[in-house]
């Protein structure tokens, strides 16, 4: 049976601008993405219905092509209960939830429905009453990463055994709770998972006189540099290098804040960078609730959060001594520097800061940048993905 994940509409909006360069099942939260984890639970590879213009990046089949394929909702987290559920659903069957929202749905040519967005009515609707997570917002990724992460290790470590730590220096707090991929390096560091579990990829690193507190994702071949205060609920994606302090966050993959400075409930996407010394504010003076921007309204909400950092879209980057404030969303491919605090909404191709106000990052020199930062971790800004960034860069203006 093909699985197919698809982007529930406005769910899509609420996770801007993460979304909008990947499938909202491309998600990381906890130590995998979204698609990642259907993918352990379900035994085969998954693939998307998403935007026309992801396709061509993302394995994106057209659905009038296939007999057969069940679809879910790709802002969903797996589980047991809810994977077996949807493994029993028959031709024309939809898994739906107490709100009556469609979870899954078992398809074949009878029951076709070319556009998501559109109702459809399945054949018949199975109820599943047991608690799920979804990903509904985009503070929803911080918060929902500390049990992601538990949730994941469970997974990927169940009968496996954890590479021996060799270094003498390093000190492990309740070790049964820690696993090691193959290939990593710790010398000289902290592990404290008396609270919860901490993971280290393949071929990751874990500097001199670094802590690290649980729950704790370090991907594949990502690097905490030397001192670094990494604290709990945190996920560093692959190929990320970050150092200074860092507190139930959430990085990609592939980006840097290689230097000191607070980070703290915050998501960041990928290739982006934070010049030393950047920082976020986390919790308001007046310990308030957080307006966070969102595309989909095209203004500010509540988000009923009393701590909220930042959220950056992939490319983007901050210059040092960059300040950013509570709730702050940053487009893609924006670039910010300067003194002062930029505003709480920093729009795609975005360039410039406080002080000097924001013109518009010329989308040539932006393909070279990317590139140039692409190449350092052996890829490539390729059409595909200038395509989507094109793509970007044309609707950035509208809602």
């Amino acid at each position: 049976m093909q699985y197919i994940l698809f982007d529930h509409f406005g769910v899509r909006n609420n996770l801007k601008p993460f979304t909008l360069v990947r499938p909202v099942a491309c998600i990381r939260v906890g130590i995998l993405t979204i698609a990642q984890k259907w993918e352990k639970y379900l035994g085969t590879q998954v693939s998307f219905q998403t935007e026309a213009y992801l396709e061509a990046k993302f394995d994106a089949p057209p659905l009038d092509t296939l007999d057969k394929y069940v679809l879910i909702d790709g802002s969903i987290c797996p589980d047991l209960s809810l994977t077996a559920a949807i493994q029993q659903l028959q031709p024309g069957e939809a898994l739906s939830n107490s709100r009556g929202e469609i979870l899954a749905l078992h398809y074949d040519k009878s029951v076709f429905a070319k556009d998501l967005r559109e109702a459809f009515q399945p054949k018949k609707l199975v109820a599943y009453t047991n608690e799920f997570t979804r990903i509904e917002n985009l503070w929803d990724i911080f918060q929902q990463n500390a049990a992601q992460i538990q949730s994941d290790f469970r997974l990927i470590t169940q009968g496996r055994t954890s590479t021996p730590i060799a270094d003498p220096h390093t000190i492990v707090y309740n070790p049964q709770n820690v696993f090691v991929e193959e290939g990593a390096q710790l010398k000289a560091c902290v592990l404290n998972a008396e609270k919860g579990v901490i993971y280290i990829g393949k071929g990751a690193q874990v500097s001199e006189g670094s802590i690290i507190q649980s729950n704790f994702a370090l991907g594949d071949h990502a690097v905490v540099n030397p001192g670094a205060k990494m604290r709990g609920d945190t996920t560093i994606g692959p190929y990320c290098k970050v150092g200074g302090e860092i507190s139930n966050s959430v990085f990609f993959g592939y980006s840097n804040k290689g230097h000191d400075g607070f980070l703290g409930n915050s998501v960041v996407g990928e290739w982006c960078n934070f010049g030393a010394d950047t920082n976020c504010s986390n919790l308001k003076n007046n310990y308030g609730n957080i307006k966070v921007w969102n595309y989909g309204v095209h203004d500010y909400i509540d988000s009923r959060q009393q701590f909220c950092g930042v959220m950056m879209g992939d490319h983007s980057k901050a210059g040092i001594n960059t300040m950013f404030n509570t709730g702050t969303v940053v487009g893609i491919n924006a670039n910010v520097y300067g003194a002062g605090f930029p505003a709480k909404f920093i729009p795609s191709f975005a360039w410039g800061g406080a002080d000097a106000g924001f013109g518009t990052y010329d989308l040539q020199k932006a393909f070279e940048t990317a590139n140039l930062m692409m190449q350092r971790r052996g890829k490539a800004c390729d059409e595909a993905e200038q395509a989507i960034l094109t793509h970007v860069f044309n609707h950035r203006l509208t809602p």
